[in-house]
């Protein structure tokens, strides 16, 4: 194709009636080769353009992985980031859902500050379906003052051969017991416990079926829990509730 210089050295020598005007006809060149840089142009945009967007897209898709220093093991991006760790703060059951029917009976630690809980049984009573009457004695056996406070009521076990066949059951009070024990003192609570034999479905409600079945008169044995909270000024900011427990007191039915 012939340049712009070529074009005008060729009007200039060229022997013709007419003057020709060099600039009209090299504006009207670039006219027409305007739209043909235009389309050349715009194709190389959109080829440019179409490889960026693929670039990005591979980028966003690909799984890198990135190798450590020094030989180390690589680690794959793609691989999802390790879990953090379950909170091991695991909060215990209340004193009234520790032990459970037909349930072997909970091996418990003794309570961190000395208290021991004991169920004063009357030795012998009668079987049946109605509620009888026991004492539960909850003494400091430590060497220091103990001070803090209790559930209003005990939760009593009734067992034998190690199986709950009774435990007390239902929604708990909102009172509580303020407790200051010198040590070797005592306090104690009435309350009551059932001659009759519970079963699974029974935990699962608020409280037991009514009617459950009478024990059969034989060798029994009884005991209780209570939650303590002790009193910040025993010193500790933030006392953690303690579980009280004691022996296992036996009982006769007949």
């Amino acid at each position: 194709m012939p340049t712009e210089n070529d074009l005008r050295d060729a009007f200039a020598t060229a022997d013709a009636p007419n003057t020709l005007d060099a600039r009209r006809i090299v504006a009207r060149s670039r006219a027409r080769r305007l739209p043909r840089q235009l389309a050349a142009g715009s194709v190389g945009a959109l080829a440019l353009a179409g490889v960026v967007v693929l670039g990005v897209q591979v980028t966003q898709l690909s799984s890198p992985s990135v190798s450590t220093a020094g030989g180390g093991a690589a680690y794959d991006s793609s691989e999802s980031a390790p879990a953090p760790e379950a909170d091991t703060m695991v909060k215990r059951a209340p004193a009234d859902k520790i032990n459970l029917c037909t349930a072997p009976l909970t091996e418990l630690a003794p309570s961190q500050y000395g208290l021991q809980l004991d169920v004063l049984t009357p030795g012998e009573a009668t079987a049946g379906t109605a509620p009888i009457a026991v004492t539960v004695r909850l003494t400091n056996t430590s060497d220091d003052r103990v001070v803090g406070s209790t559930g209003s009521l005990p939760a009593v076990t009734l067992s034998q051969g190690g199986i709950v066949t009774w435990h007390t059951n239902g929604t708990p009070g909102t009172s509580f017991v303020f407790i200051n024990l010198a040590p070797g003192a005592s306090v104690d609570y009435t309350t009551t416990f059932t001659p009759v034999r519970c079963d699974v479905v029974d935990d699962e409600g608020e409280a037991f079926r009514l009617n459950l079945p009478a024990l059969e008169p034989g060798s029994y044995q009884l005991s209780a829990l209570i939650d303590f909270t002790a009193d910040p000024s025993m010193g500790q900011e933030a006392p953690e509730l303690d579980l009280v427990s004691g022996p296992l007191s036996p009982i006769t039915l007949d």
